[in-house]
Formats: C-alpha cells, structure tokens, sequence
C-alpha cells in the first residue's frame, strides 16, 4: 500500500482506491514518509518496499485473483452441465 499521510505511528495507506489506516509500529526503527510503499499484514505495515515490489507484488495478486475466477467459473459451468444431464435423464425416463 501507498503511504498517503502519516500521523506518528499510524498512516493511511491506499492501495487500488481502498484506504485503510495502518499501523507502523513494527516498523519504527526505518523512516517511513507519505509516497513510501510498505506491505501490510492485519493492519500492520510490517515491511518498506520499493514502488517496482509493490507492482510487482499486486500483479502477482492480480494473477492469482483472475485464476481463482476462471477455475470458479469453470466448476459452475460443469454444475451446469452436469446438472441439466441429470435432468435430461430424468425427463427421458418419465
């Protein structure tokens, strides 16, 4: 997540247009300012990272996120099918 304003050890950080404040306790010991990139677990940054390592990391979610769908998608589709065989059967049976 983005930096967007800090206040102590409490930021807001944005990430895809989604705000969150964010704890920066764990990280009291590095300078963390507004622009800076920090990855976020449970509402705490717990590390700094590099504006690349953050889009490279956010593509990799992204990628999993579209997978996660096309599988889902792919499993209603064969629910579907499976589901209007059996009742083709049924029909063929009556």
């Amino acid at each position: 997540m983005r930096v967007v304003e800090r206040d102590g050890f409490i930021a807001r950080c944005e990430a895809k247009g989604i705000e969150r404040s964010v704890s920066l306790f764990l990280l009291q010991h590095e300078t963390v300012d507004p622009g800076d990139h920090v990855m976020v677990h449970v509402g705490y940054a717990i590390q700094k990272m590099s504006e690349a390592d953050a889009a490279s990391a956010w593509e990799l979610i992204d990628g999993m996120l579209a997978a996660e769908e096309e599988m889902l998608a792919a499993e209603e589709a064969e629910a579907a099918g499976e589901a209007e065989s059996a009742s083709e059967k049924a029909h063929a049976g009556a």
